[in-house]
């Protein structure tokens, strides 16, 4: 899988994307992850991206000249299945968006930054825009970071446990169940016996009922009307 990453502030991405899972799937070679300056696009002396809003008011406004020189040099090179870009105004991110991320090949994500972004780069350039939240972050470096982040660990081989992928909070739509590990007593509170047992059967059922509690009590709206009846 590739991903080129479009944004005026490359250093901001550094950090994300070499650690932990990522950086496995980097150097494992299951995720190609180019970061581009999108600065090295901008066309006059001062390698400004940005610019005032016609109409007047606070903000800046990302430039389209820079963004679409970019994105057409990439397209030029291959195909991509999607042109992301991160913004309030798109989809939620959730685990199934994610999931369908993850079986692409090649996708470029364009970092939102400032006020907006020309609104003729969304309307030629961007097949998606995704968000990760209801709340203001000073750019899209973040988002596409979180974006990357959770659909890259979902690529084959990339998690050395593919069952712990496959348990997680909504891998089949819920929140992941009560996890313990040694000592079995600790300050007089007890493993549940259901998982000292050794019986794989009653542990599974054990867990699946747990998932079902916790999320009936942090998320119901995840639960159709018959799962949060259930015990």
């Amino acid at each position: 899988m590739r991903i080129d990453i479009v944004t005026g502030f490359p250093a901001l991405l550094q950090g994300p994307l070499t650690e932990s899972i990522v950086k496995r799937a980097r150097e494992g070679g299951y995720a190609h992850i180019e970061i581009h300056d999108l600065r090295h696009y901008a066309r006059d002396k001062h390698r400004s991206i940005d610019d005032t809003p016609y109409g007047g008011g606070a903000g800046m406004i990302l430039k389209p000249e820079p963004l679409f020189d970019c994105v057409e040099e990439l397209r030029g090179q291959r195909e991509y299945d999607e042109v992301i870009l991160t913004s309030p105004t798109g989809e939620l991110l959730q685990q199934d968006c994610c999931k369908r991320l993850s079986m692409t090949e090649n996708l470029i994500i364009i970092c939102g930054h400032y006020k907006g972004v020309d609104q003729r780069v969304i309307d030629a350039l961007v097949t998606r825009e995704i968000s990760i939240g209801d709340y203001v972050l000073t750019g899209g470096e973040l988002a596409a970071a979180v974006i990357v982040d959770a659909t890259v660990r979902l690529l084959p081989g990339v998690l050395g446990d593919g069952e712990s992928m496959l348990s997680d909070s909504f891998m089949d739509g819920l929140l992941d169940c009560p996890w313990y590990t040694r000592p079995p007593v600790f300050r007089d509170m007890r493993v549940p016996d259901e998982l000292l047992s050794g019986d794989h059967k009653l542990v599974q059922s054990w867990r699946r009922n747990a998932a079902l509690r916790t999320t009936r009590k942090h998320r119901p709206d995840l639960l159709p009307a018959e799962r949060n009846d259930a015990k």
